[in-house]
């Protein structure tokens, strides 16, 4: 009887311990579901506060309002057809500052995209970076280019390089690679560490790169670069490996319409 009346016990502690974690990771999932829609809505608001003067992307955007807000906005990045459609930071100083901020500089699990170390907005290689949102934001649905059907129905990367009086430039990148990767330990040798490639002024250091990345290509394109164009490459986190990332590269000719 004894033995039973132990063993009912322990069943019942058992089954509120049970509860207890399940209350509590429900708690924890609903936190992170509330927080991701909350930092949605606030990229989504941004949107809406660069206030289109038309009707579509090739009208006129002002981003003088949001650049007054934080003068960190150097660039906005958007792929027409896609959720990607964001501002793009750049701290010189503190290259990861936006790594876990919103826009407002506030904790933020997404975080924004910001350029990264070693580039500058308008610099031959601009290299940004991303989290890969399982709800999508950010670079969330980046890696769709490793389908290439999907690469050629978004085929464009717009990037307006914005001035600090709230005009800018509109850079239309065309993609010409997309590849995954992963970060290297230093004592690896004969890897391609695309993040380490920032300056790419040199022209044997351009096609260098370029030669890399069409190396890693997971499917041609049909586009090339060479020295004189400009580049872009995109990087996010990518689950099929330890410290895997997903890299698309895209290019810039002055000049060509």
């Amino acid at each position: 009887m004894k033995r039973n009346r132990k063993t009912s016990r322990i069943r019942v502690l058992s089954g509120m311990l049970l509860c207890l974690l399940a209350l509590t990771f429900s708690g924890l999932f609903a936190r992170d579901v509330f927080r991701a829609a909350r930092e949605k809505s606030a990229n989504l608001a941004l949107v809406r506060q660069a206030e289109y003067t038309g009707s579509s992307l090739s009208d006129q955007r002002n981003y003088l309002p949001l650049l007054q807000e934080n003068p960190d906005l150097a660039a906005w990045l958007t792929i027409e057809g896609t959720a990607i459609d964001y501002p793009v930071m750049y701290t010189p100083d503190d290259p990861q500052y936006y790594l876990r901020r919103a826009f407002d500089r506030s904790d933020a699990m997404s975080g924004s995209l910001f350029i990264s170390d070693g580039c500058t907005p308008d610099g031959v290689h601009i290299l940004i970076y991303g989290h890969k949102m399982q709800d999508g934001t950010m670079f969330g649905t980046l890696d769709r280019y490793s389908d290439p059907d999907y690469a050629a129905a978004h085929p464009e990367i717009t990037y307006d390089l914005i001035q600090p009086d709230g005009s800018y430039e509109r850079l239309t990148f065309t993609v010409m690679v997309a590849f995954y990767s992963r970060i290297y330990a230093a004592d690896e040798e004969n890897v391609f560490r695309y993040y380490y490639a920032t300056d790419l002024s040199s022209p044997e250091a351009f096609q260098s790169y370029t030669n890399q990345v069409l190396a890693a290509a997971l499917y041609d394109t049909g586009v090339r670069a060479e020295p004189g164009d400009r580049l872009l490459t995109l990087s996010t986190c990518s689950y099929h490996t330890k410290d895997g990332r997903f890299v698309v590269v895209a290019r810039y000719r002055p000049g060509e319409a």
